[in-house]
């Protein structure tokens, strides 16, 4: 179940609290994107921390983090690259960092006042009309 502020969990009340108020409160109930955000907003709020908040550092951090996902990537063969990524040592790490990057995408879209789900619902509707399966079936898109 998601948390608020304080560990409290929103959907079943004060009676149900969490240790640490960023996770679930038991492992069956999924946060959607907008309670993630509440509880990434309240992690920053519990730690004053909005005040070193802005797009040009979370779009830095973001760059930094997708350069860690690439090293992670850089010399698995491209044949295998997946199938590590899925089990062993690589995929939690792998895990970690796609983690940092989303939580800082998601930082980022909060700061632009942009719904992510909006933005890539409009994204993929407009990819689905610009590349048809029927023209695009089997070859990928050539670069003008």
């Amino acid at each position: 179940m998601p948390v608020g502020p304080r560990g409290q969990c929103r959907r079943r009340g004060s009676a149900a609290l969490c240790d640490q108020p960023w996770r679930p409160c038991d492992a069956d109930g999924v946060a959607d994107l907008q309670e993630l955000i509440e509880a990434i907003r309240a992690f920053s709020a519990d730690r004053n921390w909005q005040q070193f908040h802005d797009p040009k550092s979370f779009a830095l951090a973001l760059v930094g983090e997708v350069g860690e996902v690439a090293e992670l990537l850089q010399w698995l063969p491209a044949d295998s690259a997946a199938e590590q990524l899925r089990a062993g040592p690589m995929h939690e790490r792998f895990a970690e960092e796609l983690a940092y990057v989303f939580i800082y995408l998601i930082n980022l879209a909060d700061q632009a006042g942009i719904d992510l789900l909006d933005a890539g619902r409009s994204k993929f509707a407009a990819a689905a009309a610009k590349y048809p399966a029927t023209d695009f079936r089997d070859r990928a898109p050539e670069r003008a």
